[in-house]
């Protein structure tokens, strides 16, 4: 029998994890008597009672398993530790918000096995319910980065997918630290076919992602897919290079012309803040890549498990 992980990251969702666990069981009942499943919930280190509602899930259905971290790793993370822990023919990723409707899991399996796809994503046509100035600056965030990045992000894409077991080893094994798995799931290429819907609401809690939070990971998304930056940073130094040069040959002129004289020092002062300005972004954009360097080569656990359904003590 073919087997489906559903990976669920949980972070302060002791509300919606009973709801979650609820409406999967709907859906696997009803449409998917002839496969097995397992769940496997990844505590955050949520600091409610997260991870003692996935304990009782276990105590009534062993299908439920979990993976427990020492502390707060991030979404990141937790997929990672969640897809090695996996044993499906079929892995997914899924919020326990239910924004991800489980409705749409038979459609996704169907597609893999009658449309021989790799892979189903889901994408979001509307952004309803979400602030204007968050949905305005994601829409933006997705044109920027698709015209630095090689390989392209689709705007309104979930984590939420249906990938065969191919496709999730080979995201798996791509070790590194620094991870943003919508371009990693691009990276790895295969093919993948997406379905479309209408934005859910959280069903319980609040989000955790807030305006500072999206804008981090949106620069980790820009420097861990493209070098654009940089080169932005070079070809602006190579200009500004090019203008003051020109500025000195224009003083030089107008000195010999008409002396010497001591006006325009405002202007002079604006054009050194200007200059020094974009002298500390382009050293920002060098910083934020040797950062990511720096973290790589450190080679450091992406993440470390307290405990799991087996109670043992794990670094991965």
């Amino acid at each position: 029998m073919e087997k489906i992980s559903v990976i669920v990251s949980c972070y302060n969702e002791e509300k919606a994890l009973p709801l979650f666990y609820e409406e999967m069981e709907k859906v696997r009942k009803k449409d998917f008597e002839d496969i097995d499943f397992e769940y496997i919930f990844v505590n955050d280190g949520s600091k409610d009672k997260t991870l003692e509602e996935i304990k009782q899930l276990r105590e009534k259905d062993k299908k439920v398993r979990f993976v427990s971290f020492s502390r707060n790793f991030g979404k990141e993370a937790a997929m990672l530790a969640g897809l090695d822990a996996s044993t499906g023919d079929y892995v997914t990723w899924m919020d326990a918000d239910l924004q991800d409707p489980p409705s749409l899991l038979r459609k996704m399996y169907d597609t893999i096995k009658n449309e021989e796809y790799d892979c189903v994503g889901t994408r979001r046509v509307s952004r309803k319910g979400e602030p204007p100035i968050r949905s305005f600056f994601a829409r933006i965030f997705y044109k920027i980065i698709n015209k630095m990045s090689a390989v392209e992000m689709v705007d309104g894409a979930r984590d939420y997918r249906l990938m065969t077991r191919q496709m999730a080893d080979s995201i798996k094994n791509l070790k590194e630290y620094n991870r943003y798995s919508k371009g990693l799931f691009s990276f790895v290429g295969f093919d993948t076919k997406w379905i479309e819907y209408e934005n859910v609401e959280r069903v319980a809690g609040e989000t955790k992602w807030s305006f500072w939070k999206l804008f981090k990971y949106a620069l980790e998304g820009i420097t861990a897919f493209s070098t654009t930056p940089l080169i932005l940073s070079s070809v602006i130094g190579l200009l500004f290079c090019i203008v003051a040069f020109i500025l000195i040959v224009v003083i030089i002129i107008r000195t010999v012309a008409f002396g010497d004289p001591t006006s325009g020092w405002p202007s002079l002062a604006c054009i050194i803040m200007l200059v020094s300005g974009i002298q500390l972004f382009s050293l920002g954009i060098i910083g934020q890549y040797l950062s990511k360097t720096y973290l790589e080569v450190k080679n450091r656990p992406v993440y470390i498990v307290k405990e799991t359904e087996k109670d043992s003590m794990v670094e991965k």
